[in-house]
């Protein structure tokens, strides 16, 4: 078995056993072609895979059990078997059995990226109500990975190409979303964000737009006072760190003028004023992100699909963009290590921070 150091071994979490993650996961890597650019290592089960090939004939989808991670088999499809029981799996069906299952894939695979056993996280959707349970009391990925990960903050990050949102809160009722939205956790978001964009993104000096949290952005305080007294001294917190940072904007205006393509990256308060804007738009192959990790980790931006699953209906875009997202962020990452190892890489950056001064003017301000 030869060694492959230039073909990262990106683990894939199956998802609810009941939608559509595995059906996404065998017409993904049916396409013999991205075994070139990386080794998949499925943490889940043969039984599950042969499960779902059988609704898929048309498809050319063949794997290798892999019992030991640090010996991978190399252009081939790896499974690592999570589990060797039988287990019930009715497409479609919300069930306990399927959230518990996923969940076993998941702290299956998370274990291995967080000893680097493989380089990169893809992960399949699950629900967030099977989920639950006293051992695993998260909302979702984000959450469970910055707990696994033992880091201060993560940022939930959608990207599609160069459009990019990033979100102050995530999965929370909208009743209380206001009480979320303090300085501290805007500017911890934004440092996030900045940071991924130069490291995660290859950007040198990204502007990022910041979203009012109120309509029209509050209209100078007559419509809410959040934008006067959290988001606008916030801003002027990152901007004193040498963040290009512009805002807050009316989330409606800024984005039906299109004005997101001259930013680097959209700043958004909430869930829904984020996440409808970037699915219209990003339609089909968006990506959700979790910076602020030390590692990789992607995921489509859709759920489980329970309406489809088992019908041969899913398209695997998103997740396929999500594969090529974590190899682009897993070299970007080395790159930019290599970089700044590099002397005159680092008096090249301090230039450019330097240089940004002449940046400072809000691109929708001419």
């Amino acid at each position: 078995m030869s060694n492959q150091p230039n073909r990262p071994l990106i683990g894939i979490s199956v998802g609810d056993v009941n939608g559509i993650g595995t059906e996404l996961i065998i017409k993904t890597f049916s396409d013999h072609r991205l075994l070139e650019l990386c080794t998949p290592v499925i943490f889940g089960s043969n039984k599950l895979i042969n499960f779902y090939r059988k609704s898929l004939p048309e498809i050319n989808f063949n794997y290798q059990h892999s019992k030991d991670l640090s010996r991978p088999v190399h252009k081939q499809v790896n499974i690592y078997n999570c589990w060797e029981e039988e287990i019930a799996i009715t497409p479609g069906q919300l069930t306990d059995l399927g959230g518990s299952y996923a969940v076993k894939s998941l702290v299956a695979a998370v274990d291995a990226l967080k000893s680097k056993k493989i380089q990169g996280l893809v992960t399949a959707p699950i629900h967030k109500k099977n989920t639950q349970s006293s051992s695993f009391a998260f909302t979702g990925h984000t959450p469970y990975l910055k707990h696994a990960f033992g880091v201060n903050d993560v940022l939930m990050l959608m990207t599609s190409e160069d459009f990019r949102v990033g979100l102050v809160t995530e999965h929370i009722p909208i009743s209380e979303v206001a009480k979320y939205i303090t300085r501290e956790s805007i500017l911890s978001k934004l440092n996030i964000l900045r940071d991924s964009l130069v490291r995660d993104f290859g950007i040198d000096k990204p502007k990022i737009a910041v979203l009012g949290l109120n309509p029209h952005a509050g209209d100078e305080g007559l419509i809410g006072r959040e934008e006067e007294e959290i988001i606008k001294p916030a801003i002027k917190d990152a901007k004193q760190h040498n963040m290009l940072v512009f805002g807050p904007y009316s989330a409606d205006a800024f984005f039906a003028r299109n004005q997101q393509v001259k930013f680097d990256a959209v700043l958004a308060m909430y869930h829904d004023q984020g996440l409808i804007p970037f699915k219209s738009l990003a339609t089909g192959e968006g990506v959700n992100y979790t910076a602020g990790l030390p590692a990789v980790r992607t995921s489509p931006d859709h759920g489980t699909a329970f309406d489809i699953a088992g019908k041969n209906k899913a398209d695997s875009s998103s997740f396929l963009a999500s594969i090529y997202s974590c190899l682009d962020i897993i070299n970007q990452r080395q790159e930019y290590g290599t970089n700044h190892q590099n002397p005159l890489k680092k008096m090249r950056a301090a230039v450019l921070l330097a240089n940004a001064e002449d940046e400072r003017v809000d691109p929708l301000a001419s």
